[in-house]
């Protein structure tokens, strides 16, 4: 017949030979003050048995020379610092003594593997003990509660202070490997492993190509359950081999570490402010002094995809969502005018209403609101696509409207500048948002001193100079001559997709956007560019107006090639 605690001793090491040694063999039999429970724990799994072999060893010996036999030993790996951390085989243990009167007596090797809190934990447990007339014996120490509980005292908050001291020793040494771009540990992102004894990333050879079919889907503005019903279709399974989920899509689309970037992440507090363990989804990359991104080794995407991903989502988020304004998405857009082109009558939005485009106000609201204006959606977009690239075409190189579509020109035309930018502002974003939290921590929580504030102030400042300075020649005035010729400027509209689309006609249009005028009567038949009044930006240049005829052509020819 084995004992309770048979399968934790044997998971400690202990031979059966041994056990028989050691007389935690056979069950204990007798009254409880002949009894005595055992606690025994380890902070890490990584630590070595050996030592609580040895251990569990000297506390049998003491038991035997005050001739008490051992109940059971309670054995489990938990850190007895952090409050958030509960001790199941330490609360049985004492609720076998100060609860259930099993036995009499509480050996522990020494206070700090007893209790990292403080008396204000052991005190409780003491007056608890004091009740039942039983005791907490330290072997290591030689402490007896009932003699020494002064000491007891002592000792539990010099553990206390201990425990503290290692945790910040940890944080400092945590922060460090992260400064240095290495993996600190915790699950990896799908389609990375960690690299052993090296602290790095690499791309999992069996996982990145899924990956990175993902990232290419989520830059291509797919959505997150478009792509995990296509992964699933396929018989693609996660990396435990469940089937994928939008929410899991969308935790590795906002997750850092997904770009091989170090994160820094928010601690999650409870309602008095203290850590509870747990730290806030997503998170910021790491940047270093000169404001670049952290790397910690490979990823699945770059930190310009990384943005990017970001901006789509959250183009599509709804706010008040219920996991961080990010999982309730919106319909993707799918046509051009509905942003733009205002009805001629009552001056509300059109929208999109199967195939054409009719008043808002009209459709929803009835006709004593709004006779309305329709028109054929396709007619519609055609027309203002000819007009656009006719506009364009005819403006001057100085022209403010052109320095606003050359923002879009960019991505096309010098793809690893835009790239940079993309890190910079982001690293900007960051570091301003770092200032404002500093100076929430100093001058209104007031959690640190002035001399900490003053050189952590200098280091933000210094920052946020540099990438202005970096910004603002990365957007210097951009060569505008690839809009100034019909077919680059047929590429920039033809690959934006709808969004880019609607982005560059509102870099075109001024604030009144474009006007549907009513038709002249039921069956009155004119062309739809005759039917749309454009508020531009700015007028024309006569002096450019001679690109206007051959943009009009350029434009017809675009429109039939990509039907």
């Amino acid at each position: 017949m084995h004992r309770d605690d048979y399968a934790a001793l044997q998971s400690l090491g202990f031979e059966d030979d041994e056990l028989k040694e050691l007389d935690l063999w056979t069950p204990a039999v007798g009254s409880p003050a002949e009894l005595a429970e055992m606690y025994v724990r380890r902070s890490k799994k990584k630590d070595t048995l050996s030592s609580l072999k040895e251990q569990v060893r000297r506390m049998c010996a003491h038991a035997v020379s005050e001739g008490k036999k051992i109940r059971r030993v309670w054995f489990e790996q938990r850190s007895a610092s952090k409050a958030y951390v509960r001790r199941e085989e330490f609360e049985n243990a004492t609720a076998a003594i100060a609860d259930s009167g099993l036995s009499k007596t509480l050996y522990v090797f020494k206070t700090s593997r007893l209790s990292r809190r403080g008396m204000g934990q052991v005190g409780l447990l003491l007056d608890k003990f004091e009740e039942q007339a039983a005791r907490i014996y330290v072997v290591a120490e030689n402490i007896d509660s009932t003699r020494s509980r002064m000491v007891l005292a002592i000792l539990s908050e010099q553990a206390r202070e201990q425990a503290a001291d290692l945790g910040q020793f940890v944080k400092l040494g945590m922060d460090a490997h992260k400064a240095d771009g290495k993996w600190t540990g915790g699950v990896t992102p799908y389609g990375l492993r960690a690299v052993k004894g090296k602290g790095r990333l690499e791309r999992h050879p069996e996982e990145y190509p899924t990956a990175r079919r993902i990232a290419e889907y989520l830059l291509d503005r797919k959505t997150p359950g478009w792509i995990a019903d296509t992964l699933n279709e396929e018989g693609l399974k996660t990396r435990h081999g469940r089937n994928w989920q939008a929410t899991g899509i969308i935790a590795l689309a906002h997750a850092v570490t997904w770009a091989g970037l170090v994160a820094q992440r928010e601690r999650m507090l409870d309602k008095n402010g203290r850590w509870t363990g747990k730290y806030h989804r997503g998170g910021t990359p790491l940047f270093d002094k000169k404001g670049n991104p952290v790397s910690c080794g490979e990823g699945v995407i770059t930190f310009a995809e990384h943005v990017k991903i970001k901006e789509i989502l959250a183009s599509r988020a709804q706010k008040n969502g219920p996991v961080g304004n990010r999982a309730r998405g919106k319909r993707e857009t799918s046509n051009l005018l509905s942003e733009t082109m205002k009805c001629g009558r009552c001056g509300v939005k059109e929208v999109s209403s199967g195939p054409a485009y009719r008043c808002y106000a009209r459709t929803n609201e009835g006709a004593h609101v709004c006779e309305g204006v329709s028109i054929g959606r396709e007619r519609a977009e055609d027309a203002v696509t000819q007009a656009w690239f006719a506009h364009i075409l005819s403006l001057s190189p100085e022209s403010a409207t052109l320095h606003e579509i050359a923002r879009e020109w960019l991505a096309y035309q010098d793809p690893e500048k835009e790239a940079r930018k993309a890190q910079v502002t982001a690293a900007l974003e960051s570091a301003v948002s770092r200032e404002m939290k500093l100076n929430k921590e100093f001058f209104v929580l007031g959690r640190m001193t002035e001399e900490m504030f003053d050189s952590m102030r200098v280091q933000v400042a210094e920052q946020i100079t540099t990438l202005k300075a970096e910004l603002a020649e990365l957007t210097r005035e951009a060569d505008l001559s690839p809009l100034m010729d019909p077919e680059a400027l047929a590429a920039l509209w033809n690959g934006a997709g709808i969004a880019g689309q609607r982005a560059l006609l509102r870099a075109a249009l001024g604030p009144k956007g474009i006007v549907l005028l009513p038709s002249k009567g039921r069956g009155y038949r004119v062309p739809a560019i005759d039917r749309l009044e454009f508020h531009w930006r700015e007028a024309s240049d006569p002096a450019w107006g001679a690109n206007f005829e051959a943009g009009v052509k350029h434009a017809e020819r675009t429109r039939e090639q990509t039907r």
